[in-house]
């Protein structure tokens, strides 16, 4: 309900972020800023006894003190409705298509992770047809996942491919930070593909106000929790949380906040943990999964974004050069699932990293001008074919299909006896040979 007062007198304004005196608010309050600029949303984001901080969201450029201000009375909601598949929003919910406004129940976003009690077990694999991930390190409904990669890296190619590819019912894309041109090229991808039927973009992007790219993983989180209530299994693709994380550094120096680590605020890892934690798999509906790109600033894995994720994930990805990196890269749960797709799985990810990392040993010493043995000789054959059939990202073929290129791959390489797996699945797997 709209409060009948109205203040007419804003105390401060700096950046995006206007600060006033008034009573009875609450925190995340909506509120409409009228000034000759027109009618703006903000939101309540700081309490301090009568004096309230508001973050205009699409900034205070033509707002002065002289502004009205009027307090909504409740939390940002977002309409909700299955129009919302295929179509493309900003961070708060405006269409960014060209489309139509979206109709239906609205409901509010930044709500609290879901009541354990109704979690349940993460159990099944989320297939995305990509080997360096079905077979290496499997994504499970209901995980969290971050993407470490450093500027330049493609990783918005491999979220599109993970969009295309991945066996959900619906996809959220939301990007924070993104070029215009990497948005258009993302939703064309998704496009031509026939993927955008079943995906809903919210994406903010350079040009678009701070503030909106703190709105895009709540709003499409919310989203998700909404279709996965209806039964639904929701894979959300972020990209990227340094960006996310920069915008709250920015808002935290206007506001005048005691930085911490290199200028964020020192809520960092808390406000990342309530994004993660939404991931969820209900025990009596569908689930959560978050895949969530992450970059490195320089390439550091010790910068304080991608170092308070890795405290709050189950694992990492690290796309290096292309590639998802074999080393490094970790899913925590894929034990929870790897032990019921094929009786073989498990050993053929052993044996084949393994044996690539002697493979890497072995590259090393011919660099440096070694002579190669025989046994040299093999590891260098197979490190090309493993690089070439599992780690290529535009692989796109079913985990079994995986499997039984890796059993080729060994075979094409070495003998029976060499590679380290017991007889009774080698028997049973090894290819005949033509």
């Amino acid at each position: 309900m709209f409060n009948n007062k109205i203040y007419r007198k804003i105390d401060a304004l700096s950046g995006s972020v206007a600060t006033l005196r008034a009573e009875g608010v609450k925190y995340g309050e909506m509120a409409e800023i009228e000034s000759r600029a027109g009618t703006s949303l903000a939101q309540v984001i700081k309490l301090d006894g009568p004096n309230v901080t508001l973050q205009i969201f699409a900034g205070a450029r033509g707002v002065d003190t002289g502004a009205r201000v009027r307090f909504l009375g409740e939390a940002m909601k977002i309409p909700f409705s299955p129009d919302l598949l295929g179509r493309a929003f900003t961070g708060a919910c405006v269409p960014r298509d060209g489309g139509p406004e979206v109709s239906g129940e609205r409901f509010p976003i930044g709500q609290p992770s879901v009541n354990p009690a109704k979690r349940i077990m993460p159990k099944e694999m989320v297939r995305t047809n990509i080997p360096m991930i079905d077979l290496f390190n499997t994504l499970v409904k209901s995980q969290k996942l971050p993407v470490f990669a450093r500027a330049g890296e493609p990783y918005n190619e491999l979220l599109a491919r993970i969009a295309l590819q991945a066996d959900s019912d619906v996809i959220v894309i939301g990007g924070m930070g993104l070029k215009n041109d990497e948005y258009l090229k993302l939703r064309n991808t998704l496009d031509r593909s026939g993927a955008l039927s079943k995906t809903v973009m919210f994406v903010h992007t350079a040009a678009d106000p701070t503030v909106e790219c703190m709105l895009v993983p709540d709003v499409s989180l919310a989203v998700a929790e909404k279709f996965a209530l209806e039964g639904k299994d929701v894979l959300v693709l972020l990209t990227d949380m340094t960006s996310f994380a920069d915008a709250m550094k920015e808002i935290a120096i206007t506001m005048e906040q005691i930085p911490s680590n290199r200028g964020y605020p020192g809520d960092l890892y808390s406000q990342l943990a309530s994004r993660y934690e939404k991931a969820v798999d209900f025990d009596t509906a569908g689930s959560i999964t978050i895949l969530a790109v992450t970059t490195m600033p320089g390439d550091d894995v010790t910068h304080p974004v991608p170092d308070n994720t890795g405290y709050i994930t189950e694992g990492q990805f690290y796309l290096k050069n292309g590639r998802i990196e074999p080393f490094g890269s970790l899913s925590r749960l894929k034990q929870q699932v790897n032990k019921t797709t094929r009786e073989d799985h498990r050993t053929v990810m052993d044996a084949m990293i393994k044996l690539y990392a002697q493979y890497k040993e072995t590259a090393e010493k011919q660099s440096m001008g070694f002579r190669m043995s025989a046994w040299d000789k093999k590891l260098l054959k197979y490190g090309e074919a493993f690089e070439k059939g599992m780690m290529d990202l535009s692989v796109n073929i079913p985990l079994e299909e995986a499997l039984d290129l890796g059993w080729k791959i060994l075979a094409e390489c070495f003998e029976k006896g060499e590679v380290g797996i017991p007889s009774k699945l080698s028997d049973k797997f090894w290819p005949a040979k033509a």
